[in-house]
């Protein structure tokens, strides 16, 4: 009987015992971590969960490494695989909650926004500019760039989307040059399909080549169509496009900020008071609302129009009516 007893004393114990150390590796895996603000984390490629939570522990980020060691042994199915990348560790997650973090897919991304308008040469520019993007066509030419995205028929200017694009650590700069090419394909071929009956446009490119023009013209919403308008009604009627945009496009680096007459009179595949029609191709990469004036230009009788000075047009129907404009707007300024 004493021997019973004895021997159940001591199961009480070691169980007592083992729901002790139980609670207590519980409490370990549930307390905050020790960061005071949020904290940029690194996992670096192939590293070893073991590895991962030892530098956690080493940084102090973590009390201790054995919890969740222990947590991997014997519960395997309750910590995930790592993930290579960097992640946002915020104050009050617990040991746990930080290593299901590390093996999701909230990976810290970062945004870089191509703004409308801009040229390919502007865009490269702001590629090679971003913070932890790689750098892959940095030695590239252009040619090389789009026979990379597997279009080395394409040229580049105007094939590109402008918007928001998110990228992180790791991404290349050829990442987002292939999700903008895939979404300008995507809105010219919706727009395109879109497109009135009765344009003097043969191409979804040459549609691009306009809503490249249009986009380089304005910025005001309200006359993106109008000027649409005025580009159809002088093709339609045979007279040159005479869009100061692509005389400064087709000087390249010789512009430094003026046209003169001189510019106005320079032949270039571009200076469209020059050649009769549109440029051979895009000046710029065109938003979606520049693609949809393109299509859809207003209706109306307007053939020319002058910058007032603030940020919006003056549109005339006739040259005398033009000419008032450039001396109220531009000559008498």
């Amino acid at each position: 009987m004493r021997l019973f007893k004895a021997l159940l004393i001591v199961v009480v114990i070691g169980a007592a015992l083992s729901f002790a150390g139980f609670t207590y590796w519980q409490s370990r895996l549930t307390s905050p971590i020790a960061i005071d603000e949020p904290t940029l984390y690194e996992v670096p490629r192939g590293a070893s969960f073991n590895a991962v939570v030892g530098d956690l522990a080493n940084r102090d980020i973590l009390a201790d490494d054995w919890s969740l060691r222990l947590l991997a042994k014997v519960s395997p199915d309750s910590v995930p695989q790592l993930r290579a990348g960097e992640f946002m560790l915020k104050p009050g997650m617990s040991a746990q909650e930080a290593i299901t973090l590390l093996g999701s897919d909230k990976v810290v991304s970062y945004p870089l926004t191509i703004p409308e308008g801009w040229t390919f040469d502007q865009m490269r520019k702001l590629l090679a500019a971003a913070p932890k993007l790689s750098q892959r066509s940095e030695q590239m030419s252009d040619a090389e760039i789009m026979a990379e995205l597997n279009h080395p028929d394409q040229r580049p200017e105007g094939r590109f989307f402008p918007d928001t694009y998110r990228y992180h650590k790791g991404s290349s700069d050829l990442d987002i040059l292939r999700q903008a090419h895939a979404r300008m394909a995507s809105e010219l071929e919706a727009a395109w399909e879109g497109r009135d009956e009765d344009l003097p446009l043969n191409s979804a490119y040459e549609a691009l080549i306009m809503a490249s023009l249009i986009e380089r013209e304005t910025g005001a919403d309200g006359e993106r169509g109008e000027i649409g308008g005025v580009f159809k009604r002088r093709l339609e009627k045979g007279m040159r496009l005479q869009t100061d945009p692509t005389v400064i496009y087709g000087m390249g680096d010789d512009y430094e900020g003026n046209i003169t007459r001189a510019d106005l009179r320079r032949a270039t595949p571009y200076n469209t008071y020059v050649i009769s029609g549109l440029p051979p191709t895009p000046i710029a990469m065109p938003g979606r609302a520049a693609l949809d004036a393109a299509v859809h230009p207003a209706e109306g009788n307007t053939l020319y129009f002058v910058a007032k000075g603030d940020g919006t047009h003056h549109f005339s129907r006739n040259l005398k009516e033009h000419n008032a404009a450039v001396r109220r707007y531009i000559l008498n300024r």
